[in-house]
Formats: C-alpha cells, sequence, structure tokens
C-alpha cells in the first residue's frame, strides 16, 4: 500500500505539536488532517476513513482514553497512539489494556514517529491476513467432497471431530479413491493447528533419495546439483500437521529416519549438522496392509506402533451406496458451474446405473465418470448415454462381466493409456496417481506394450 493511500489524523489541543506531526507525516507522503479537540476528531471521523489516529491523552473536555473508546466504537480496526507529555504508566496501561497500539512521550522524534507509523501498518495487514485466513478454514472445515450421510461416513466424521482435538498421530486407510487426502485435511482444519500449514508428501512419488531430500531438505553442496539452501517439508511443517501419503512404500534407511523425527522432533538438513527443531503433526495414509509388513520386515515394527495410534478406516464406495446419488449430484453441481453449463441433474435410469456398479476407484472414480459426462451431456440432465466409463465395453472387454477389482483396475488404466496414446505423464493425471505409481501398475498389470 502506497503512502498516500494511508489516512492519518492527529488529535491535540497544542498547534505546535499538531503542526509539526502534519508537517512530519505530510513530508513521509501520508494523507494527514488535524483537530484540536475530541469534538472536532468526531466530526473528522465521520466524514472520512483513517487508518492511523494520533490522540494527547489531556485534553479538555474529553480526554484521549475516552476518545479511543468512542473511536473504537466506530471502526474497531482504527489504529490508536497515544500522545502524552506525562509519562503516567497506569494512564499508558490504560491506554494500551483498551486498544491502544503504543503511546509516545513528547517531546517527539521524527525518526521514531515513521519508525513506529510502519509498524503499526504492518501489524495491521498481518491481523487483516490473519482475519481472513480464519474465515477461510471456518468454510473449509469440512472439504466439500466429503459427502453423504450413510452411517458408514457418518462413523469415520465422528472419529475426525473426535482425534481432532488431540495432537495424536493418525492412520488413515482405505482403498485408492475413497478420499484419505481429504479426511487429513478436515482433521488438520478442525485442530489447534488449523492456522499453520498442512504440508502433503506423496511418499509413493519419490525414491528413497529424492524423499529424503525432500522431508528434510539440504544444504548447498548437499550433493551434486545442490545449489542452494533448500528447506524440507518437515521443516516447513513445523506447527502445523505433515500428511504422508502412501507411508507403506517407504524405504527401510527412511523409516530409521523417520523414526527417529518422531521421537526426538529434531532433524537436520542433508549436508548439514545443524538440529532444527521441530513441531507437527503426522496424518499417514496407506491402502496396503501394514501389519503383513511388520511381518514380512519390510515396515518396522517399532514405526507401525508409532504411526498407528489412532486409525480411520474409509469405508469403499460399495460399502456406502446410498451416497453415490448425494456425490453425483454435488460434482454435477461443481462442474456445472465450472463448465458453465445448463445441467441440473441425473435421470433416474443414470443413477440407477450408478448405483449398480460395484466402483473399484470409488469417489475419484466417481468423479470423473461424473465430469466426462458432463463434458458430453447436451441436455439439462445427464443421461445413460453420456456415462463413458466403465459402463461401455473397452475393447471387447465388457467391465461388467469382471469379478474382481483388479480386472476392473486393470481394464480402467488399459483404456486410459489408450487414449492418451501411451501418454504417462497425461495418463497419470487422468487417472489422479504418481507416474511412478503408474508405472507399477503397469508392470503389475504387463500393460506394456
Amino acid at each position: 500500500m502506497r503512502p498516500s493511500d494511508i489516512g492519518i489524523l492527529v488529535v491535540d489541543d497544542e498547534a505546535s505539536v499538531r503542526d509539526a506531526l502534519g508537517k512530519w507525516f505530510k513530508f513521509d507522503g501520508y494523507r494527514v488532517d488535524m483537530a484540536a479537540d475530541a469534538n472536532a476528531a468526531l466530526r473528522k471521523l465521520q466524514d472520512n476513513p483513517w487508518d492511523i489516529v494520533f490522540l494527547d491523552i489531556k485534553m479538555p473536555g474529553m480526554d484521549g482514553l475516552e476518545l479511543q473508546r468512542r473511536i473504537k466504537q466506530i471502526d474497531k480496526n482504527i489504529i490508536t497512539i497515544m500522545i502524552t507529555a506525562f509519562a503516567s504508566v497506569d494512564t499508558s496501561i490504560q491506554a494500551l489494556k483498551e486498544g491502544a497500539f503504543d503511546y509516545i512521550v513528547k517531546p517527539v522524534d521524527p525518526d521514531d514517529m515513521s519508525h513506529l507509523i510502519r509498524n503499526a501498518l504492518e501489524q495491521r495487514r498481518l491481523l487483516s491476513e490473519n482475519i481472513q485466513l480464519r474465515r477461510q478454514i471456518e468454510e473449509i472445515s469440512f472439504p466439500d467432497e466429503i459427502v453423504g450421510e450413510s452411517p458408514a461416513l457418518k462413523k469415520v466424521m465422528e472419529k475426525v471431530v473426535t482425534v481432532a482435538q488431540t495432537d495424536s498421530t493418525v492412520m488413515v486407510r482405505g482403498e485408492s479413491g475413497t478420499g484419505k487426502e481429504l479426511v487429513a485435511r478436515a482433521i488438520h482444519s478442525n485442530s489447534n493447528r488449523r492456522y499453520f500449514p498442512i504440508i502433503t508428501i506423496n511418499c509413493g512419488a519419490y525414491t528413497e533419495g529424492l524423499l529424503e531430500s525432500e522431508l528434510f531438505g539440504h544444504e548447498k553442496g548437499a550433493y551434486t546439483g545442490a545449489l542452494y539452501r533448500r528447506r524440507g517439508k518437515l521443516e516447513m511443517a513445523d506447527k502445523g500437521t505433515v500428511f504422508l501419503d502412501e507411508i507403506g512404500n517407504i524405504g527401510v534407511k527412511m523409516q530409521m529416519d523417520l523414526l527417529r523425527v518422531i521421537e526426538t522432533r529434531q532433524f537436520t538438513r542433508l549436508g548439514g549438522d545443524k538440529l532444527i527443531d521441530v513441531d507437527f503433526r503426522i496424518i499417514c495414509a496407506t491402502n496396503k496392509d501394514l501389519e503383513a509388513a511388520v511381518r514380512d520386515g519390510s515396515l518396522r515394527e517399532d514405526l507401525y506402533y508409532r504411526l498407528n495410534v489412532f486409525s480411520i478406516v474409509i469405508p469403499p464406495l460399495r460399502e456406502r451406496k446410498s451416497d453415490i446419488a448425494l456425490l453425483s449430484r454435488s460434482f454435477v453441481n461443481k462442474y456445472a458451474q465450472s463448465m458453465n453449463k445448463n445441467v441440473a441433474d441425473l435421470t433416474p435410469e443414470t443413477l440407477e446405473m450408478l448405483m449398480r456398479y460395484d466402483w473399484p476407484g470409488n469417489v475419484r472414480e466417481l468423479r470423473n465418470v461424473i465430469e466426462r459426462a458432463m463434458v458430453g451431456a447436451r441436455g439439462n440432465m445427464i443421461e445413460v448415454k453420456d456415462l463413458s466409463f466403465p459402463f461401455t465395453p473397452v475393447n471387447g472387454e465388457d467391465p461388467g462381466d469382471q469379478d474382481s477389482l483388479e480386472d476392473m483396475e486393470k481394464i480402467h488404466i488399459k483404456r486410459i493409456l489408450e487414449r492418451t496414446g501411451g501418454n504417462i505423464a497425461q495418463a497419470a493425471g487422468i487417472l489422479k496417481i504418481s507416474r511412478l505409481t503408474l508405472y507399477n501398475k503397469i508392470e503389475k498389470y504387463q500393460l506394456k506394450k
């Protein structure tokens, strides 16, 4: 904000003080006006907006303390700074208790005044940003896509509310596409850490070496290509929440490093020797059988117990089919706005078709199906003919004839790869998975040409 956009009102019964302050502030480029007493000041406050008001404490008639109370009634965001020739501790404390930013003692130094104004404006800017952030957080306490009224989903949300008020580590489990990250964000946004960041790390998207750098950061020269110091995700999450997605994919060395951080809340950047203190809450997510991983030795048992303090299992969509209609309509409304299309609902036949399918990709798959249907819809209702997958045969393979979830996943990935001409990055974007995960699926289902 430019100085000319800032309005300063000086209220003092001494003309010499008003003139001196007015001259200094105008020289710095501020918009300035003066008032000789409280009544004149109140008239000016009604006529124009002011950012900062300097108030003489001792004035004939209404004194500075009473005028400050009136000002706060008019606009509590106006910054008030008290001026006094008598440095009374009691009066100064009373002024600060009632909302004054600071007080200054006559005679006044111009440089001190300029510094004081900058500090006051910076504090007001930070307060304004904090208020906006709080409003945003209140609006997103539960992410929009956590939609449903089924008993299974209500049980999940009850657990979210319960654990959010603690600092306990949470393990969120569920199949791919059930909304594990949404649940993690709901926990964070309902916790005491909600005014600090939630930092997401997809552990399956990095090699062990890259994951180490991503989590802990590095010093300049730590390895070839480390041209500058870089803060890690754990450092960025200080006072907030770390969401470790696909936690079942981390290697043995990283498990040991992560366990040490959890126990000590300290770490060093790669290539560094300075211990960095951090304070964060951990939320993990996985679709793997961690108990089996502990049994076969691929997951440390001590890390498992550290991470699995409080568990939330998100049911697959096929186990809460009563939510499909609500979810589908919420996606229709969302895409109708973003695509500027006059599509209001789904036909009963379409909803029946959606209800019959088992949704191996869960809510993510449903969202993608609705988005594709919205792109192709020509009327104001989504019809069965608008649904392109998984209800139509794919290269002679009928998804409805497949018995297992793996069969359905293989067909879907194959179809997306064919649609994108084998472009891994584009296919991974459509599937909403990392490229590394897609490569693993291609290997698993032998989809290489």
